[in-house]
């Protein structure tokens, strides 16, 4: 069995659900065609355009099975590439445009246009695949909202139930890591690494904000901030690395290319933080788990679905001040009082999910209408 594997913006997460696919199931003949993680406006309107213009002999292979991520746009593809046109496609959810929170600088108008690409995805697609409840519920609400605000001959309520009929959850896999369990030291201040993209939906005023708090009540942390960042660096951040020296100390080192590097310094850490306004799955949190950190969360998007609420603080999504000062509440106890234990997230491994991952491709390749 033949299947090809298309992803419009490549990026790290992406790859990763990628090569570990690849490697867990290795009875199917796989390719993949991908696109520069980059210029993202182009790539989720512009990726039919993009493979048709290269010389591309997967576009005239035959295929058993199409998975393509959400910034594909399937509709279109699946119309103007004859070899693709019957065979079974899979959409896989890593995110949608649904649910992110809106750029302080984005036009209303950049917001629709990658949100229809989401919507003609799963009405084209035979079966779509979601990393998360949380996901798949956003993207529903989100397509129904949007038909509501557009002027006239829209599908009327309750129109995309037949779109949950084709979906399923399915995380992306983690890969297995042999972590030493980390002792922290009597006495030693509590390790914190917040470990995200440096851009506004993951909350960076949220973290300037808490550092602000907790070096008002003289908690002693070491705060290790790691992630993929951009030319332009959100202000916030500017702020928290030019703060004065407090009993919060922050250390950012460049930018870790070497996975194994990355992971080393994980290992290092006692707690994974995050303050993000959004995130469907939480793949960095979850490898700072795997490699030893108890994760602190908000209690909101698709945490609460992968995490009791030992690892929760009180989410106040539209007032930072509160939320900070509930999160400085938490950290200051198990700074004084320790950590409960890193949670068992076996189930979301590739040994727990590979027969999950089979029998969602074994139903699709059933939809084959060749």
């Amino acid at each position: 069995m033949r299947i090809l594997v298309l992803s419009a913006y490549h990026a790290a997460s992406h790859d990763y659900w990628l090569q570990g696919m690849m490697t867990a199931l290795p009875e199917y003949q796989w390719d993949a065609l991908t696109l520069p993680p980059r210029y993202f406006n182009w790539r989720i309107r512009g990726n039919p355009l993009s493979w048709l213009s290269s010389d591309q002999t997967q576009l005239h292979a035959r295929f058993d099975l199409i998975i393509a991520t959400s910034t594909v746009d399937i509709a279109t593809l699946r119309g103007l590439v004859p070899a693709w046109r019957n065979v079974p496609w899979v959409a896989y959810f890593h995110e949608n445009q649904f649910a992110y929170p809106p750029s302080p600088e984005g036009a209303a108008q950049q917001r629709v246009e990658p949100q229809m690409v989401n919507l003609y995805a799963a009405l084209a697609a035979d079966a779509l695949w979601f990393n998360s409840q949380f996901n798949l519920d956003t993207l529903l609400a989100g397509c129904e909202a949007l038909c509501r605000k557009l002027p006239d001959q829209v599908p009327a309520a309750g129109w995309f139930k037949n779109v949950r009929a084709r979906a399923q959850v399915l995380p992306v896999p983690l890969v297995r890591m042999d972590s030493p369990a980390r002792v922290r030291g009597l006495g030693e201040p509590l390790r914190v690494v917040w470990n995200h993209r440096w851009e506004y939906d993951k909350g960076v005023d949220r973290l300037l904000a808490l550092v602000s708090v907790l070096n008002k009540r003289k908690v002693s942390l070491q705060l290790t901030v790691l992630g993929q960042r951009f030319r332009k660096i959100p202000p916030a951040m500017e702020a928290l690395l030019a703060l004065p020296q407090g009993s919060v100390t922050v250390t950012c080192p460049e930018f870790i290319a070497d996975r194994e590097e990355y992971l080393a310094l994980l290992q290092k850490q006692d707690v994974v933080l995050s303050t993000s306004l959004h995130d469907f799955q939480g793949l960095s949190i979850m490898e700072a788990v795997q490699a030893g950190c108890v994760p602190l969360l908000p209690d909101r998007l698709c945490y609460p679905e992968f995490f009791n609420e030992a690892y929760r603080y009180p989410g106040f999504k539209d007032d930072s001040a509160a939320e900070s000062e509930a999160l400085a509440d938490q950290l200051s106890r198990w700074a004084e009082w320790g950590l409960p234990p890193a949670p068992d997230i076996f189930r979301l491994s590739w040994e727990a999910l590979e027969k999950p991952y089979r029998q969602a491709i074994g139903q699709a390749l059933g939809n084959n209408f060749g």
